[in-house]
């Protein structure tokens, strides 16, 4: 078989390729000249043969053809390390490959990687979308690409105008953001958190409208990554702490003293609703809350930039009620 590997035809090569591609006991003296062979004779090896490492097919993808990473993408078996070299160095065909093959394991790290790379691909997102184990931080990143995708359409932008499409794509990514925050399981909190401060998201008017909205496991999960207090500490306090003990706590996540004031308004307005709250009526709770908080000292005594935050999320609570209704009426009508 050895002699082989020198012969002139493709044909001999092709039908020696075929012989041992499947066998886990092929030597790998047969298989690597084979899989560095002409495509046909390659692709046989490279896509069936149990003896090629994983190092093996690493440095095959890198020093590879787009083809060649697609025919590993496809492979019957695919190590979390051979997924990951694939979306660092592969195009959109090969993602598209490796997500249709449900033999391939993908981390929460490359599935982000695609989400980075791919996400303003429809074909990626919808491949993305319909992975079972899609991590919450990674749905916020393929929001972000719709927005960004939707902000730069030349027929939108010259529709509705380039600073109000800016304005609604962001409203939009931030309230499909808080709408997420209060379905993540709640072992996928701290990760969703952390993508959403590196990336600028998690601001005080993002953490106020998921505080008002009822979201607080998120909440409490933001507080913690941002104060680095004990989580226990954490719940307890905003639980059942008292005033000072609330305003020192958000002061050590690194609110100033006025918002760390109209938080800990939010927070005692919410101990208030949270029958209301458990009972599922959150739009109008949120509403509610949002415009006794409005009247509050804390508020009045603070600065343009407080009342703004307000302002800008009772207006985003208003439209999406609307929406609501608007959409309830449609059903029944229907």
């Amino acid at each position: 078989m050895t002699f082989l590997l020198d012969d002139p035809s493709p044909k001999v090569r092709l039908a020696l390729a075929e012989a041992i591609a499947d066998s886990a006991d092929a030597p790998r003296s047969l298989i690597l000249p084979l899989a560095a062979d002409q495509p046909e004779v390659a692709y046989t090896v490279i896509f069936r043969s149990p003896v090629l490492t994983d190092d093996d097919l690493v440095d095959l993808a890198a020093r590879g053809t787009a083809e060649l990473r697609g025919v590993i993408a496809a492979r019957r078996q695919i190590s979390p390390g051979i997924s990951a070299a694939i979306v660092e160095i592969g195009g959109l065909a090969e993602m598209l490959i490796l997500l249709d093959n449900d033999n391939a394991v993908l981390t929460p790290r490359t599935l982000r990687r695609i989400a980075e790379r791919f996400g303003h691909v429809p074909e990626a997102r919808e491949r993305l979308l319909a992975h079972s184990a899609l991590p919450s931080d990674v749905r916020h990143i393929l929001i972000e690409k719709v927005g960004q995708a939707l902000a730069l359409s030349g027929l939108v932008r010259a529709v509705v105008g380039g600073e109000r499409v800016d304005r609604i794509a962001r409203e939009a990514c931030d309230t499909a953001a808080v709408e997420m925050a209060g379905t993540s399981p709640q072992a996928e909190l701290p990760r969703l958190v952390a993508h959403l401060r590196d990336t600028g998201r998690l601001t005080p008017a993002f953490l106020l409208h998921a505080l008002v909205s009822g979201r607080i496991d998120f909440f409490a999960t933001a507080i913690v990554i941002l104060s680095t207090v004990d989580e226990r500490r954490v719940r307890s306090i905003l639980s059942d702490g008292r005033l000072h003990a609330i305003r020192a706590l958000f002061q050590s996540a690194g609110l100033t003293q006025e918002l760390g004031a109209l938080f800990a308004e939010g927070v005692l307005l919410w101990r208030s609703e949270r029958t209301r709250l458990a009972g599922g009526d959150v739009a109008d709770v949120a509403q509610d809350l949002l415009q006794r908080l409005a009247q509050t000292k804390a508020v009045l005594a603070g600065s343009p930039a407080v009342r703004a935050i307000l302002e800008q999320l009772s207006i985003a609570e208003r439209r999406r009620g609307a929406r609501a209704y608007a959409s309830q009426i449609t059903r029944k009508a229907a």
